[in-house]
């Protein structure tokens, strides 16, 4: 998460409804239902912790909810750094509270999001924010209603139809400036009002100018029980998978030293990898790996050799930042494979070790970590022991269609 360059834009997640209308289930209220295999909530916070605009996020939750919510947050690449307070009974009492929570997040915007509309895309968000730009203090997404409407009465029967133009249906995230929400949400509390449906309304109330933004026809509200299983078959439709491999080579020359890194561990040995980092070899090949599931280019695109901040570094560190960009790119790293080519030393007593740092850097299971050893039976450079060479593999699934 980092801030924009003249606004810090933080971000309320409203988490803490019971959702009774969605029905009682094992999994907990409607936030914490399972859509393509992870909770509504966990969705909707990837799409802000991806959000390159997102400085802040708070989530508020029910009292009851904390344990639902930290395995919600468990698998999320950031999740550790999202606040989490407790709301109210009512959506307005929520929302105050993630108001106050983020008092001292040096924020000057923010944007107040329903955890239950989770197929919010960047689109929006990157419309919401040339309001911003533009000075906008309050903005509201919302689509032209399009259906007909009719107002009934009490026994069932239509009174009148009611013109649709100029009609919307709001949407979340409504985004508003900072101070000014704050100070008209504190204002609503201190009046005693207490039956706002949403901020636009506090907002309105409180004599601010609400903008509309063209919203999305995909960011529905899960409501209903059919909402949620609506979702959760349109995120795991029979579709082509995108699955990418990606394939990384590396040598480095061997010098007389007192041994090398290979993966993360050092094993001690006569001779030493020469290069400009720790020149950990089969790392640099899998950083490359990862690169190229993405068309992200290359290590030395990232980590040019001729920059000396880079001498002796760790290459964990070029490893982890390949792993963030394929992440921010929507990938999951499914698996890492490793060759290495080398007369010695033995690689077999530190294969262990080895996958177990590659699971530790990546945050992926050790059994979706691979290495492997063989020499060059004598030919060669690898054969005359002047140098060490490495081939990786990685595999990565990217979110949403291939097709």
């Amino acid at each position: 998460m980092q801030q924009c360059t003249n606004t810090a834009i933080g971000i309320i997640i409203v988490a803490a409804g019971r959702g009774e209308r969605a029905g009682s289930s094992v999994e907990g209220p409607k936030q914490y239902r399972r859509i393509g295999g992870k909770p509504v909530i966990t969705h909707t916070l990837a799409r802000f912790l991806a959000w390159p605009k997102t400085a802040r996020i708070v989530t508020v939750i029910h009292p009851d909810d904390a344990a639902l919510f930290e395995i919600a947050r468990s698998d999320l690449v950031g999740g550790e750094n999202i606040l989490v307070c407790f709301g109210g009974a009512t959506r307005q009492q929520s929302v105050l509270a993630g108001l106050r929570a983020l008092s001292n997040g040096g924020v000057t915007h923010v944007m107040i999001h329903d955890a239950v509309r989770p197929f919010i895309d960047e689109d929006l968000l990157e419309r919401i924010a040339t309001g911003i730009e533009a000075g906008d203090t309050c903005l509201l997404p919302a689509m032209p209603v399009t259906d007909t409407l009719k107002r009934g009465d009490t026994a069932g029967l239509v009174v009148e139809t009611v013109p649709r133009a100029g009609l919307f249906a709001a949407q979340t995230p409504q985004t508003f400036s900072y101070p000014a929400i704050v100070k008209a949400h504190e204002a609503a509390k201190e009046s005693g009002r207490d039956n706002f449906t949403d901020d636009a309304s506090i907002a309105e109330w409180a004599g601010l100018a609400v903008r509309l933004v063209e919203g999305s026809p995909d960011n529905v509200k899960l409501t209903l029980q059919k909402d949620i299983a609506m979702a959760d078959a349109k995120l795991t439709r029979t579709a082509l998978p995108d699955v990418r491999t990606g394939n990384g080579y590396d040598v480095h020359q061997l010098v007389p030293g007192d041994g090398v890194t290979l993966c993360g561990i050092f094993i001690p040995h006569d001779q030493a990898l020469k290069g400009h980092s720790d020149a950990d070899v089969a790392l640099h090949a899998l950083t490359d790996a990862l690169l190229a599931t993405c068309g992200a280019g290359d290590i030395g695109d990232h980590f040019p050799p001729s920059d000396p901040q880079w001498k002796g570094a760790p290459s964990r560190i070029f490893l982890e930042h390949a792993a963030r960009i394929v992440r921010k790119a929507g990938g999951t790293i499914m698996n890492a494979d490793i060759s290495l080519i080398a007369e010695a030393p033995k690689i077999g007593p530190h294969r262990q070790a080895m996958r177990e740092k590659l699971s530790e850097i990546l945050a992926i299971s050790l059994d979706r970590c691979s290495v492997k050893a063989t020499t060059n039976e004598t030919i060669g450079f690898v054969g005359r022991r002047e140098g060490i060479a490495a081939i990786a593999t990685a595999t990565v699934v990217f979110a949403g269609d291939a097709r």
